[in-house]
């Protein structure tokens, strides 16, 4: 069964910097959209970056361009997420996410196969 299991979350001060990475099993991703969401405490999940699966098309939240990068490894089937110069509010649960299309990632309609997500808590 595919899965995406997540890793690298903690807890930081403010402007701190966290990694975190998702690999896939079951499945070879390479033809997917990979990418992360998250859900902050009151709110619905939302879309923070994707790279897709032809060439290094990345998309990111407005949110978080310019302080979070995303970078793949087709050959191994993961996807991991540089944060720098976190805030308290992108504290939240982290979600690796894949699907076909980049647009179901950026809109968050309809994703294929989701992580259990990793906590991350941004102190002030």
């Amino acid at each position: 069964q595919e899965q995406l299991i997540e890793s690298g979350g903690g807890s930081v001060q403010a402007g701190n910097s966290l990694t975190l990475s998702c690999v896939g099993s079951g499945r070879t991703f390479s033809a997917y959209v990979m990418g992360w969401f998250r859900q902050i405490a009151g709110k619905e999940r939302e879309f923070v970056a994707a790279f897709g699966w032809s060439g290094d098309t990345t998309n990111y939240a407005d949110s978080v361009k310019g302080r979070f990068t995303i970078s793949r490894d087709k050959t191994k089937n993961t996807v991991t997420l540089q944060m720098n110069d976190l805030k308290p509010e992108d504290t939240g649960v982290y979600y690796c996410a894949a699907d076909r299309y980049m647009t179901s990632m950026v809109n968050n309609r309809f994703i294929e196969v989701w992580g259990q997500g990793t906590l991350v808590t941004v102190s002030s």
